[in-house]
């Protein structure tokens, strides 16, 4: 899975975040970056840098576990392969988003 279809993946996820209106960094380190805005209808997923209310920092191999559901994101984050910055509490709801 490439940064690209992590980012199609991420559009679809964010379009069914109903409720969640935030702006989400998921920073993949050289790897590149991916800024999802669900405060505007439809959500806007782009490659560009920006603020963010939540930062979620991970190498792409991780997310993508996390993404297929072979990697839990609480135990990546106990295990300091998921590093958050921001909003703990919209990190966890992002958990449940991810998830599904």
């Amino acid at each position: 899975m490439s940064l690209e279809s992590v980012t199609e993946t991420i559009k679809q996820k964010m379009q069914n975040a109903h409720g969640l209106s935030a702006r989400v960094k998921f920073d993949f380190g050289d790897e590149g970056l991916i800024l999802a805005d669900t405060t505007q209808s439809p959500a806007t997923v782009s490659h560009e840098d920006g603020e963010a209310d939540v930062t979620l920092k991970t190498s792409l191999d991780t997310f993508k576990a996390i993404l297929a559901g072979t990697q839990d994101p609480n135990i990546a984050f106990m295990m300091g392969k998921l590093k958050i910055q921001g909003s703990m509490g919209l990190a966890m709801k992002l958990n449940g988003i991810l998830e599904d």
